[in-house]
């Protein structure tokens, strides 16, 4: 299956525009309970959401175990017939219970979005309900007092990535970018993303969506170099062989093959 690379949240609380993000190309749309939605309106948005007819394709962010909305949502959506759930603040903890109230029927994303869920990253890759990690850069950077304006939190996406790897989960969805005004800004980040080993990137606002959509798929750069790899190893009769005086040994061979897959993504 293709990995899916946007995931465009839409507050609980807009079910008119529920239909409207899907239609948006988003390879996943997130309904969310949580920030989105005013402390007045969460049993309205949640059960907006349990009665979308489109909610069995759609992931929902539940709130979050310290909340007083938790165990409801958590009911709602093992009701629901949903079957990805993503995971605000995710710790251990929260995961058993998660796991627990709905069984492995349900995909998690675990969102991480703190220092403690950073720190037990291993263990969390290692519960058998969740499907894939997350990067909640924002409230991550106010649990550590870090100031992200560029690159600050790049050592901790490095992390997530080889957790995930570690583990063998596809690899993890990068955090939001909040500028609704600067696509060149989001192209930019999404390519650091997608350099460091992120295969997603979750998504504010529909405009952002193609500019995430493209920017995970294969450069034409990267394509053709990676056409020229495989046809030189094809003619050597998968022999050594160099190229552009550079040794073509089975790592690059075969991500050159990743590459050339890669394409075939819908778009």
């Amino acid at each position: 299956m293709p990995l899916e690379r946007s995931y465009l949240f839409v507050p609980g609380e807009r079910p008119e525009r529920f239909d409207k993000a899907v239609a948006t190309g988003a390879d996943r749309v997130i309904v969310d309970l949580e920030d989105a939605v005013r402390p007045d309106h969460k049993e309205a948005a949640r059960e907006a959401f349990a009665t979308w007819s489109g909610r069995t394709e759609a992931v929902v962010r539940i709130n979050g175990l310290d909340s007083p909305w938790f165990e409801g949502d958590v009911a709602a959506v093992g009701r629901s017939g949903v079957t990805r759930v993503m995971v605000p603040k995710a710790e251990p903890e929260v995961l058993r219970v998660v796991g627990r109230e709905l069984g492995s029927s349900v995909e998690i994303i675990a969102l991480i979005e703190s220092v403690a869920g950073l720190m037990q990253s291993t263990q969390i890759c290692a519960d058998g309900g969740v499907g894939r990690l997350a990067f909640g850069n924002l409230d991550f950077s106010l649990d550590a007092g870090i100031d992200e304006t560029d690159r600050e939190l790049d050592p901790v996406r490095l992390r997530l990535v080889l957790e995930s790897r570690y583990a063998r989960l596809p690899p993890p969805i990068d955090g939001v970018f909040p500028s609704l005004a600067d696509p060149a800004a989001l192209a930019l980040r999404v390519a650091r993303a997608k350099a460091l080993g992120f295969g997603g990137k979750l998504c504010i606002h529909p405009g952002q969506v193609e500019s995430v959509n493209l920017g995970f798929l294969p450069g034409a750069d990267e394509l053709a170099w990676a056409e020229r790899v495989v046809a030189a190893v094809e003619a050597a009769g998968g022999g050594a062989v160099s190229l552009d005086g550079k040794m073509v040994d089975r790592p690059v061979v075969e991500r050159a093959r990743v590459l050339l897959a890669g394409r075939h993504r819908a778009t």
